[in-house]
């Protein structure tokens, strides 16, 4: 065996002591911080992890031979919270513990992105409130400066709003739904979910503006103004209030790289509080993130009811990349390094080092061109239409002959511009990929793509046009002969291009499945007895009508919708005026809901 298997990869000398280096300037300012080294085990029992909180999803699970399910440590912070909790219960408060391990994931196959990757992290026990994330945020600030990582940032948000709002509907099962489309970052079907809900429409509507928000300081007035509407306590955002005034407090030049940004909001019931990522000029993905989860600890420690907890990770290989894409922006530079860890030969970082986002993404606007992914076939006609009414330059993109790439501009000047954008000429299919992967700041495509995707994106609006139904169908006068079929083998088999949302469907109904995934000429499948049915696509039915199939289930309908890289819309402010204005075509009806 001559190759890795996917997802991991070996580290040859040259980049080994480029990480080294990054490694040790990282656990410096760890160490000046008083945070104490600790190690645990790469195996962990997974029924004693999941008491900790819940475990993110990794493929690598094994029988010990007690016949104990264990795992491959998939996150550091919940075995540190499982080894505290039976080692270290009368260790005086605050304790201060630092790490540097490897941890392997659940990775979408064919995504270009890393099973396995190192995370160098910090947790604070016992110290809560204001002190506490001041303390985290400023050790996050340091490490970063430290480095040099090129144009970085700091973007909060904070959990606690959106569980009061929660709290607040009296529908177990609209909180429910709603924390998992937060989790996937599925603003659009957040707002279809409160839509179709009798919630109080004052709370309805701090639900769906609340992941919305971004900005500076100022988001927060907006943020007290939602709450109070919806009957909330405004309290909620004082820890963010006294973050800010601590970081201003304590100086240097943190409060300008501080923003806000409440669609920061994911593992609702991992996190209680304050939720943080660290950005850095040249990646859209953060370096890293964390958070305040002050429930995990309560009555850990003899007589002391509440004890608060925070930590924070960064991605050693996040911040290679991000130092490698200094030190080819200005190759005179030699990133990474301190006093007390000198550079070795430079990083030798890249995708393969696990980072998604490409090194054109500058999170500075006006440097480059704004650039969307704009789908061909069907949907290319309404996303062209939607462009020019929200103002942007689109004469290339009626006739762009064999160009893959329309250079255009904002029609509007002024503040609120946004200056040069690039079109990137893609199948609809391929848009996600294109934006989550940093080729394009967001884009346009049809909801079933953003499914079958299943990356990293953040879907901000719905936009109407390209409407069809998702449908299963079979041969005219066939049901009864697929119904016998299952009954006799338990399995219905389908045809499809859409496999992920097939299967969903499916499992949804407790019906046993065999996907058979074709590309195209689905209605085959049936048609010369290869499969019982298909799930499709449809808008007119008249494919299924000329080929005798009947429509035997509904399954969804799919429109436009326009979804941008988080990271993106989180640093670059044009990502979000270029969806504020589209949203505010669909709330003016200049765009029709259905076509």
């Amino acid at each position: 065996m001559k190759a890795t298997p996917w997802g991991f990869r070996d580290i040859m000398p040259e980049e080994a002591a480029a990480r080294e280096a990054i490694a040790d300037t990282v656990k410096s300012c760890f160490k000046e911080g008083g945070y104490l080294p600790v190690e645990t085990p790469l195996l962990e029992d997974k029924a004693e992890l999941e008491g900790a909180g819940r475990v993110a999803d990794t493929p690598f699970k094994l029988f010990d031979d007690d016949g104990r399910l264990l795992v491959v440590r998939p996150d550091n912070t919940l075995s540190i919270v499982r080894m505290v909790t039976s080692r270290m219960r009368s260790t005086p408060l605050p304790i201060r513990l630092r790490y540097e391990a490897p941890v392997v994931r659940h990775q979408a196959r064919f995504a270009g992105v890393a099973r396995q990757f190192t995370q160098l992290g910090f947790e604070l026990i016992g110290e809560g409130g204001a002190e506490g994330d001041i303390e985290m945020v400023s050790l996050v600030a340091q490490v970063m400066q430290r480095l040099g990582l090129p144009g970085w940032r700091v973007v909060c948000g904070s959990a606690r709003p959106f569980m009061e709002l929660l709290g607040r509907c009296g529908d177990a099962a609209l909180a429910r739904d709603a924390l998992a489309l937060i989790h996937a970052n599925d603003l659009v079907g957040l707002d279809v979910r409160i839509s179709q809900s009798d919630v109080d429409a004052s709370v309805a509507r701090a639900i769906s503006a609340l992941p919305r928000l971004h900005g500076g300081i100022e988001v927060l007035e907006h943020l007290d103004a939602l709450l109070t509407e919806a009957g909330v306590d405004v309290r909620a955002t004082d820890e963010l209030r006294a973050l800010a005034r601590g970081l201003e407090q304590a100086g240097g030049n943190v409060c300008d790289a501080l923003s806000f940004d409440f669609s920061i909001m994911n593992s609702f019931d991992y996190y209680t509080g304050l939720v943080f990522k660290a950005y850095a000029q040249g990646l859209a993905d953060p370096v890293g993130s964390g958070g305040r989860y002050d429930a995990i600890f309560d009555g850990a420690f003899a007589g002391v009811p509440h004890v608060p907890a925070a930590g924070f990770a960064f991605s050693l290989e996040r911040l290679e990349a991000a130092l490698q894409g200094a030190d080819e922006a200005a190759p005179g530079i030699v990133s990474g390094a301190s006093a007390e860890a000198p550079d070795a030969e430079g990083a030798s970082a890249g995708k393969e080092a696990g980072c998604l986002a490409c090194a054109r993404f500058d999170g500075k606007a006006g440097q480059t061109p704004l650039r969307i992914a704009v789908p061909k076939g069907s949907l290319n006609e309404g996303t062209i239409d939607v462009l020019e009414r929200a103002g942007l330059d689109v004469s290339g993109l009626r006739n762009p002959g064999r160009r893959l790439i329309v250079a255009a501009q904002d029609t509007r000047e002024g503040a609120g511009s946004i200056g040069q954008v690039e079109y990137v000429i893609v199948r609809a299919t391929d848009a996600p990929a294109f934006v989550a992967c940093g080729g394009a700041d967001c884009g346009f495509c049809g909801r079933d793509s953003l499914i079958e995707a299943d990356l990293d994106l953040l879907q901000l609006v719905d936009l109407g046009y390209g409407a069809c139904r998702f449908i299963e169908a079979e041969p005219a006068g066939q049901g009864d002969a697929t119904e016998r079929a299952y009954a006799r083998r338990g399995v219905l088999r389908v045809a499809t291009k859409y496999p992920r949302i097939a299967a969903d469907w499916y499992a949804r109904r407790g019906i046993a499945a065999d996907i058979v995934s074709l590309h195209g000429n689905i209605e085959l499948g049936p048609i010369v007895g290869m499969t019982d049915r298909i799930v499709d696509i449809t808008a007119t039915g008249t494919t299924l009508r000329e080929n005798n199939l009947v429509i035997t289930g509904e399954i969804m309908e799919c429109t436009a919708r326009f979804f941008v890289n988080p990271g993106a819309s989180r640093l670059d402010p044009r990502v979000r005026e270029l969806g504020d204005r589209l949203a505010a075509l669909v709330e003016e009806r200049v765009v029709p809901r259905s076509s």
